[in-house]
């Protein structure tokens, strides 16, 4: 008889739980909280437009890289277009100097060599640390848990001729990078387009791993956006076979005899099952779901001191213009602002906007969706949402303040925006459950302990059988690769732990 297997979470790593349990004969339902499959990876509708919360760029897009394969088995990439943009991102300085990004390692190069001739020594170290990550390939076909030790030396035989290099710059971090620049422009520039505000310790070693991608043309866009695609494996999962509820929050796991046995609904509903998978945020899914019984002082550390990517104050507009004059990017422009603005108690002397020129999926013809946002403090809008007409007041100004902005950088706008749209960290918590509004979980520092690569957690909780966690609170670094790896990971350590062969397949359509 076919086992049964319960998986808190129709995300990104939910939905890989799932179709991977479907395609090794377990039987799956997934419980998610929305009425949406994704979590963090969605879109939402205004007025016509579509503002998508997500994909800038996805690793895996072209079958050089080996994460394609993944994509492929969930049905991910049924053969929308993919977009590789020429630029990662424009950072303009206020005497008129342009710091463009560019995907092409060459053509970056030489353009920061133009800006500042008398940082030659420093740009070529930069190039060659991106150049390097061109090489770097992780094996993702086994789930390390499973490792041998022959698998371990083979390993660590592959990786040998980068664990300098690794160990060296993910110590290093962006903020201390930017100052070896003698030329005040490109160091301040550098800074603002690598790292932004997301923290000081924010390690360089992400951004060489990051232009190595789309220097390979291996981490673009999918157009249509991060719902379509998160669309795309819920079809797969459903036609393996699998079963979804949405507007079905889980409020606890079912533990029997220290086994989990089932969850509870937030309508008093039970469901049991052999096996329980949480692909949901992490902190809920330990200390609420679970009481905080089955922890240890690693876990608890994590949680304790927390060191996450900061949450989000997300400005969407809808705009009746093209934009036809702003190349395409990965993540847009970013300008000094004439007059400073303040964003939830914060002053910003600067702005960034994504404009989606590339995607005419998102909006009415010849109108372009425009999305600004800002990193932000949970704990500012937590205590504000306790009054909501200020909660509301906050969001309206920011907005006012935005278009403002916006009118000084492209004349004339002001006059066609059509749609205004303000998310903050509690809608990001409301909708997918996500600890304190973080959208990539744990972020890779210079001093933490779960660095780009080598931080991953345990998938088990100690002291607690059957059960198992999946997602970007167990696999850290962020995005949606670690996500879906995590859920065909848990699969097959189970399949393991069952004593039968893991097994995948690739759907027909594709």
């Amino acid at each position: 008889m076919e086992k049964s297997i319960i998986i808190i979470g129709g995300g990104i790593a939910g939905l890989s739980a799932g179709c991977y349990g479907q395609m090794n004969g377990y039987r799956t339902q997934i419980f998610e909280m929305h009425n949406k499959p994704g979590g963090v990876c969605t879109a939402w509708k205004r007025k016509g437009y579509t503002i998508d919360g997500c994909i800038h760029w996805l690793v895996g897009t072209n079958p050089a890289n080996d994460f394609y394969h993944i994509w492929k088995e969930l049905g991910a990439l049924p053969g929308q277009p993919i977009v590789n943009h020429d630029y990662f991102l424009r950072v303009e300085g206020k005497d008129g100097k342009v710091f463009n990004v560019y995907s092409d390692l060459d053509r970056l190069e030489q353009h920061m060599k133009e800006l500042a001739p008398e940082d030659k020594d420093v740009i070529e170290e930069f190039i060659r640390g991106a150049r390097k990550c061109t090489r770097l390939s992780l094996p993702i076909d086994k789930a390390p848990e499973l490792y041998s030790p022959i698998d371990g030396l083979k390993l660590m035989f592959q990786m040998f001729p980068f664990l300098r290099f690794m160990k060296k710059w993910s110590k290093v971090s962006t903020l201390d990078f930017s100052r070896r620049f003698k030329d005040s422009f490109l160091r301040e520039a550098f800074f603002v387009g690598f790292a932004g505000d997301l923290s000081d310790e924010f390690s360089i070693f992400f951004m060489f791993m990051t232009l190595a991608w789309l220097d390979q043309k291996v981490a673009g866009y999918t157009v249509g956006g991060s719902l379509e695609f998160a669309r795309a494996i819920e079809r797969r999962y459903l036609d393996l076979g699998g079963e979804i509820s949405y507007k079905s929050p889980v409020t606890k796991v079912l533990v029997k005899n220290d086994r989990a046995v089932g969850v509870r609904l937030a309508d008093g509903t039970e469901h049991h099952g052999d096996i329980v998978i949480s692909a949901a945020d992490g902190h809920a899914t330990i200390f609420d779901m679970l009481g905080g019984k089955y922890i240890d002082d690693k876990i608890k550390g994590y949680y304790d001191k927390p060191s996450l990517f900061p949450p989000l104050v997300y400005v969407g507009l809808g705009v009746k213009r093209t934009f036809a004059d702003v190349p395409f990017s990965v993540a847009g422009i970013n300008f000094p602002l004439d007059v400073p603005v303040t964003i939830a108690g914060k002053k910003r002397q600067r702005m960034g906007v994504h404009i989606y020129n590339f995607d005419p999926t998102l909006a009415p013809k010849s109108k372009t969706v425009l999305k600004v946002q800002f990193n932000t403090d949970y704990d500012y809008w937590k205590k504000l949402s306790q009054e909501p007409e200020r909660y509301k007041a906050e969001k309206e100004q920011i907005a006012d303040q935005v278009v403002a902005a916006l009118d000084q950088r492209f004349p004339g706008l002001a006059a066609k925006v059509e749609m205004r749209d303000v998310a903050t960290p509690l809608s990001w918590e409301h909708y997918t459950g996500n600890w304190r509004g973080s959208y990539e979980g744990w972020m890779p520092t210079t001093k933490g302990n779960l660095a780009f690569f080598t931080g991953r957690m345990s998938k088990t909780l100690p002291g607690l059988d059957n059960f198992y966690m999946a997602g970007q609170w167990v696999e850290p670094g962020g995005g949606l690769p670690p996500a879906a790896m995590s859920g065909r990971n848990v699969t097959q350590i189970i399949c393991k732990r069952d004593k039968k062969p893991f097994v995948t397949t690739i759907p027909e359509r594709l």
